[in-house]
């Protein structure tokens, strides 16, 4: 029984990476861009999310800064992966991130990090 259990915490444990690679992706800001009040800067970041539908957390890494968002997630299919943006007080509000499968429609944002 010990054995048994510990073939399949090692299965667990192996899998989990690949499942999380699944919800992780990069995007590539070509401007600064703003998130409510913390602006993003021009680059490669990093975009993680968990959940479904409409309670998604995303999560922007860049730097070793982190900003966490709650979103909407559409599923479909996009040809390149890009971003949606409104012109607020003279900034880019980032409204919609498009990754190769999913949208990641954005409501809000809380900042960590340094």
């Amino acid at each position: 029984m010990k054995r048994l259990l510990g073939y399949a915490l090692m299965l667990a444990l192996t899998a989990a990476p690949a499942l999380a690679a699944k919800n992780s992706q990069s995007v590539s800001f070509a401007s600064p861009v703003k998130v409510g009040i913390t602006e993003i800067p021009a680059g490669d970041c990093k975009v993680t999310w968990n959940g479904t539908g409409d309670n998604v957390q995303v999560t922007l890494a860049q730097k070793g800064k982190t900003l966490t968002i709650p979103a909407k997630l559409v599923a479909e299919k996009h040809n390149h992966k890009g971003y949606i943006v409104s012109r607020e007080s003279g900034s880019d509000q980032l409204q919609t991130i498009q990754l190769s499968d999913v949208s990641l429609q954005l409501e809000g944002a809380t900042a960590s990090g340094r």
